[in-house]
């Protein structure tokens, strides 16, 4: 790999790096793949770019493999390979697979990964969709890079949402007994909170019918609660999101963990007490202002208990915590960091991905909702419309802290303007290749002998060039907690795929070509099928 010799150029000038960026030229003419590296390493060196990519140039010693380097701009080193190491990279990624695609530069290192974590009071929405498809996907990366990952969900069962929740749906239960009850102010609508009452009502009957809330809140707020985290978990096994584990906010309570955690800072002088409430010193630990745990009627505040839930991941012994949190949540950042330092911990742990909100359209016009009267598009209900392939897809083709719009309608057509059906169809379209091949009885064996000194066209060139390059991709990816490197990437791959399959006879050419065009097929089948594999998308045989 690129990264390789060029970490090895750098110790032989002395310089000592975990890894080196390497990036990919926007136009063909300025080589195969070039590095800022000298660029970057300017102000630590003190030194000039220029001279510096002179050194690293003369430190590469590898014919074999390259045809020039060269000092492109203020430092750029810009990489043109032979095509003979081309073809025998390609034979490596054939024969190595999965251990080719994937560097294990994890080293069973352990990173928990919390998202999703939606308030069990309605069903997902297309916020939480997205947050799970990146968590997903940000935990297959990890874990293919040979990372030791725990997936978890954290579930807010205490506090003040989910006590609405039941006196929801405790308000729609007395209306279906006919016993006057007013709604809650800033009570959750919606049908289901209705199915919720009509369930309670078929199985305790007129039981409550004269009870206020205050008699009825324990049952009320156990049952719909419980009802709703049941569909959460059905809504994300559906979209193919599992956890490993389910960490329930009221047996933070229960078990003492807010108490201790709240003691032991205590113990520590960062706890202190003013106008009746009990009080965090966050500003020692660079926040804006301290912050509030009990208040002054005593109600612990969500803070508290988020408090305890990092301090026990703090103690489960992780080396990354990454939180993936809603972008509305980012001035809860600080805080949280300032609880990490205030334990006693490292906040360099802590990785927080911030997810936008989706905008969703039908045919290029926003669909209007309003989660307050209860009027919204569920996740469930874009699983039904548009399928979880192209949802998951969609939701990983930007960077989680940019908006995201999603037309459903677009994203159904069967055209390369479907980014998804674009990628599976080039999956699809090459097992159909074989399946030909296999009809015609055309013998099909690779191996380090086969001949592919006949894939000397452009496009045969490119494609070679895009594949053996996926590791780079993969590497990025990973270090930057960002899976919509991959999308862009099988979206680039499916781009010279399909021309190359237009252009080009496979099967009808002589037999050492055929043979290696075959091969190249493979390739392009195994990096679709990995990528699309992180990404949490099924790899069709058919279309």
């Amino acid at each position: 790999m690129i990264e390789d010799i060029l970490l090895k150029a750098l110790k032989k000038i002395g310089i000592e790096a975990d890894f080196v960026e390497v990036e990919f030229p926007r136009h063909e003419a300025l080589g195969d793949i070039s590095t800022p590296l000298a660029m970057l390493l300017a102000k630590k060196l003190r030194k000039n770019p220029s001279a510096i990519a002179d050194s690293i140039i003369a430190a590469i010693d590898e014919p074999e493999i390259f045809n020039s380097i060269e000092k492109a701009g203020a430092g750029f080193i810009n990489f043109r390979f032979k095509p003979s190491y081309l073809c025998a990279e390609l034979k490596k990624l054939y024969s190595e697979g999965t251990d080719y695609l994937r560097p294990n530069i994890g080293k069973g290192k352990k990173i928990q990964i919390e998202f999703v974590s939606a308030n069990p009071t309605g069903p997902l929405h297309l916020g939480h969709g997205r947050g799970a498809a990146l968590g997903a996907a940000v935990a297959n990366l990890l874990s293919a890079a040979g990372y030791s990952v725990e997936r978890e969900f954290y579930v807010n069962d205490a506090g003040r949402q989910v006590k609405l929740l039941g006196e929801s749906v405790f308000a729609r239960y007395k209306a279906i007994t006919n016993t006057p009850c007013d709604f809650p102010q800033d009570g959750y609508r919606g049908d289901y909170v209705d199915e919720l009452a009509g369930e309670i009502y078929k199985a305790q009957g007129e039981k409550f019918s004269h009870a206020n809330f205050d008699e009825a809140s324990e049952y009320f707020i156990d049952c719909a609660y419980k009802a709703m985290l049941a569909e959460i978990k059905k809504d994300l096994s559906d979209f193919g999101v599992e956890f490993d584990r389910w960490q329930s906010e009221k047996e933070l309570f229960k078990d003492g963990t807010v108490t201790k955690s709240i003691d032991a800072l205590r113990d520590k002088g960062f706890i202190y007490e003013q106008d009746g409430a009990v009080w965090f010193k966050a500003t020692a630990f660079g926040d804006e202002k301290d912050r509030v745990l009990i208040k002054t009627d005593g109600q612990y505040t969500y803070f508290a208990s988020d408090i305890a839930y990092h301090v026990l991941k703090l103690n489960r012994g992780f080396d990354e915590l990454i939180n993936i949190w809603g972008a509305d949540h980012h001035g809860y950042i600080p805080r949280i960091r300032a609880v990490i330092k205030a334990a006693g911990g490292d906040d360099n742990k802590l990785v927080v991905l911030l997810v936008q909100m989706v905008m969703l359209l039908r045919g290029g016009v926003p669909v209007q909702m309003s989660k307050r009267a209860g009027e919204y598009v569920t996740l469930r209900d874009i699983i039904k419309d548009v399928g979880r392939d192209i949802t998951r897809f969609i939701f990983l083709t930007r960077r989680p802290d940019s908006q995201l719009e999603f037309d459903m309608e677009a994203v159904k057509q069967e055209s390369p303007e479907n980014p998804v059906y674009y990628i599976q169809y080039a999956y699809a379209r090459i097992n159909s290749v074989f399946e030909k091949a296999q009809e015609r009885q055309i013998p099909i064996s690779f191996d380090s002998a086969t001949d592919l000194t006949g894939l000397s066209a452009p496009e045969e060139l490119q494609l070679i060039k895009k594949l053996i390059f996926y590791p780079t991709t993969f590497l990025n990816a990973v270090r930057t907690r960002e899976p919509h490197r991959i999308t862009f990437y099988l979206q680039e791959l499916a781009g010279l795929f399909h021309p190359f399959y237009y252009k080009h006879r496979i099967l009808d050419e002589e037999e050492t070509l055929t043979l290696a065009r075959l091969m190249l097929c493979a390739c392009v089948k195994i990096v679709i099928g990995e990528g699309l594999n992180i990404l949490g998308v099924s790899t069709p045989d058919k279309m």
